[in-house]
């Protein structure tokens, strides 16, 4: 076994379980510059991570950075057990460093021949020392980020709208909350036409999944509400997308369906007492027979007729439902969650998402530092009445799209129109999924969001 040592003071090098010659190789590393150092002997491969060159949440996530490495370089070994000592520095220290390495230690290769052979050897992540009573709770987080990130990384061949709705079923099954799915003539009947206008290009149906956790010791009297866009897959439908670094990458469209079973399924694993709903409008949009085109006028679910301009911009179509729908609990608090705009992404790369809403000031700083205590940064773009006029339809009451400049703020204004309850909405657009690894993100669907938003859960229901 591998064994990682998290250490704040050298003095306390004598005190760790570790041939003495180890000792000895890292009481000399410590009297350097340096903070990481590894020993390789024939007595094993040890770590040394030394805590203090930073403060705050910027330690956390250099550790959880520095956690990172080591996974690699544990897989590289071909290890299959490593054993984490938080020796003396503060629990949220090295928890941190332990979440980076579990993170890391995650590869999506369901449908590589020779998986056996290439697949992570690390199996067996031990925590010890200040923090481990913590540490079954982390893992069932990073659990909940590999769900999510299975969800995105799964092309839609694999994971169409119905396939979606099967995960939930299961995950529900797997966490103790119930899923109820409607089918497209439950859809129908419910007058989702935003849902189905995006569907009507499709050749496979769409699904509308409610998820409840509804614990019988709920401190909230009135439920949080998640909202996350379904879109399987998105190639522009009509107003078709590009194919290099675009559509090609477009099965990570439904990210923000994933960000809600994740979150559900760390809730109902935590056990948290909080009365939580997800809801997950799910299709493809696609430039099938009978697709919507630009300039159709559709009809959502709460009456509102929306002139469709661009049917690229979709999301905000079917979110539009779920959000409506969402009146009916009189919810406490809606939390949407979408890749939906390149604007977002362009403004702010990949190292933060954007939020904006209608919730009380004391709600978005809640949000916000949770997602500085994960890293999962949040910028607050503003919700000015002038980006709703811009939204405002010529021959129906809204148009789908407004001017390049805001792009993300028009989009929220879109979504606004629909909810009369506290909200906030989360654009994930530039940090949903990555095209290169980035320490513990890696390549490909990162489950951003999910931890971000059981921080939030748990501190509330520890409030």
């Amino acid at each position: 076994m591998s064994n990682v040592f998290i250490i704040k003071s050298p003095e306390s090098i004598s005190g760790i379980s570790a041939p003495e010659t180890v000792k000895q190789y890292f009481i000399g590393a410590l009297g350097g510059d340096g903070w990481s150092h590894v020993y390789r002997g024939q007595e094993g491969v040890f770590y040394l991570e030394k805590t203090g060159k930073n403060e705050g949440n910027a330690e956390s996530e250099r550790l959880r950075k520095a956690g990172s490495s080591i996974a690699k370089s544990l897989n590289a070994d071909k290890a299959n057990s490593v054993n984490i000592v938080n020796v003396d520095t503060e629990v949220g220290y090295g928890l941190a460093l332990a979440e980076g390495l579990a993170l890391t230690n995650y590869k999506f290769d369901k449908y590589l021949k020779d998986r056996e052979k290439t697949a992570l050897s690390l199996k067996t992540i031990n925590f010890s020392g200040a923090g481990a009573e913590k540490w079954q709770e982390i893992k069932t987080v990073v659990d909940s980020v590999f769900a999510a990130r299975d969800l995105v990384n799964e092309p839609v061949l694999g994971l169409n709208a119905t396939g979606l709705s099967e995960r939930f079923m299961e995950m529900g099954q797997q966490a103790g909350f119930t899923v109820e799915v409607w089918n497209k003539a439950k859809i129908e009947s419910q007058k989702m036409g935003g849902l189905l206008s995006v569907n009507k290009g499709s050749q496979d149906p769409p699904t509308f999944s409610i998820m409840e956790y509804k614990p019988a010791n709920a401190k909230n009297n009135k439920p949080i509400v998640l909202v996350g866009k379904g879109v399987v897959f998105d190639t522009g439908g009509l107003s078709l997308k590009p194919t290099p670094a675009s559509m090609d990458y477009m099965k990570c469209d439904m990210a923000g369906s994933a960000v809600v079973g994740g979150v559900m399924y760390a809730v109902g694993k935590l056990k948290l007492p909080l009365w939580v709903i997800g809801l997950v409008p799910a299709t493809d949009n696609r430039p099938g027979e009978n697709a919507i085109c630009p300039g159709d006028i559709i009809t959502t679910f709460d009456g509102t007729t929306v002139e469709v301009l661009n049917t690229d911009a979709e999301g905000r179509l079917i979110l539009c439902d779920a959000l409506a729908f969402a009146k009916k609990y009189e919810p406490e608090l809606v939390m949407d969650f979408a890749t939906l705009t390149g604007a977002a992404a362009r403004a702010l790369g990949a190292y933060g998402s954007a939020m904006m809403g209608t919730a009380e000031e004391n709600v978005k700083t809640a949000v916000k530092e949770a997602g500085e205590t994960v890293y999962e940064r949040l910028a607050e773009f503003p919700l000015w009445e002038e980006y709703s006029e811009e939204m405002k339809g010529d021959i129906s009451d809204l148009k789908n799209l407004g001017k390049a400049e805001g792009g993300a703020q028009t989009a929220g204004a879109f979504l606004k129109y629909f909810t009369d309850y506290p909200w906030l909405h989360f654009d994930i657009a530039g940090t949903a999924f990555n095209h290169a690894p980035d320490a513990y993100r890696v390549k490909g669907g990162t489950g951003v969001g999910v931890r971000m938003v059981v921080q939030f859960l748990m501190n509330k229901a520890n409030g």
